[in-house]
């Protein structure tokens, strides 16, 4: 059963995005009835881009089409709430709008999707899954980070189009330097991921460890959920969620990340590691099909 979900997602997905243009489109027309040309013409451009761009990540999966896809779905949603607040467009365009871009928005952010796209540019038979976020950077840092990153891009081509060219002129000298480190702070997100590897299992985390840990399935005594009270060397970077823990037979040589301004070091052996995969259950029905044991 969840197999045939995880399958049908994609198409569900795309064929959600293919609708957009004539629901929330339609509502976001309505709203933009009153601006002037330029904006219109610029707001225009500027979705069909947006709508494009998560078009093109969806026909080819792929970590940063990820990144694309969870900035722009939100993006519709805002813009769909601010259509239905505008108050020119008819009830029925409002709902169809709000309603179509949620649920986008709801399927972009399911760990199935996360899985299916960073999954895009994995190498040979291996086998990605996304690690869960740290709740402290969810709470606040991350919607920080998009709200950023949006208004970085959209607002210099309106204030042009609005006709205010000293405003929009430095909206875009500050917002494109802005523009790229929020998004590669939020593309960053999607690079951290337990992978199964022929070799076993390797634990990519550029929050924890300063270099992938590379835990071999002979030296692996079990791959199983964190009980209580885990003293496992602990590299879940604060998420929320089933952690798993994964024993092992000898320590093996880590450099966990030390914090600071300056990504720093510190060298170290562990023969236990806790991590928070985004689906716990894939990443041990994963482990058992390639022969590691699980418990």
């Amino acid at each position: 059963m969840a197999r045939s979900v995880a399958a049908a997602l994609p198409w569900g997905l795309r064929a959600l995005w293919l609708v957009l243009p004539f629901t929330a489109g339609s509502a976001l027309a309505a709203a933009l009835d009153g601006a002037s040309v330029p904006v219109r013409t610029t707001t225009s451009v500027g979705a069909w881009l947006a709508w494009a761009l998560v078009v093109l990540a969806l026909l080819v999966p792929h970590p940063v089409g990820l990144t694309v896809l969870r900035v722009v779905a939100p993006a519709v949603v805002a813009a769909s709430l601010w259509a239905a607040t505008s108050g020119e467009a008819g009830l029925g365009e409002m709902t169809s709008a709000l309603v179509t871009s949620s649920l986008a928005a709801a399927l972009a952010f399911l760990p199935e999707t996360g899985t299916w796209m960073v999954n895009g540019a994995a190498y040979g038979d291996e086998r990605r899954h996304l690690l869960r976020p740290p709740a402290a950077l969810l709470a606040g840092p991350v919607p920080l980070a998009w709200a950023g990153l949006v208004a970085s891009i959209a607002a210099g081509p309106l204030l042009l189009a609005a006709g205010k060219e000293v405003a929009g002129a430095l909206a875009l000298v500050v917002g494109a330097p802005v523009a790229v480190v929020l998004a590669r702070a939020l593309h960053s997100l999607t690079q951290r991921w337990a992978v199964l590897v022929p070799a076993g299992l390797v634990v990519k985390d550029h929050l924890t460890v300063l270099d992938p840990v590379l835990l071999r399935r002979a030296d692996i005594e079990v791959l199983r959920p964190a009980p209580a009270g885990s003293e496992a060397l602990d590299l879940t970077a604060g998420a929320t969620g089933l952690p798993l823990e994964a024993r092992l037979h000898e320590a093996v040589p880590l450099v966990r990340v030390r914090p600071g301004r300056h990504r720093q070091g510190e060298p170290g052996r562990s023969a236990a590691l806790r991590f928070t995969p985004s689906r716990p259950g894939a990443v041990l029905a994963e482990a058992r099909r390639r022969r590691i044991a699980t418990g």
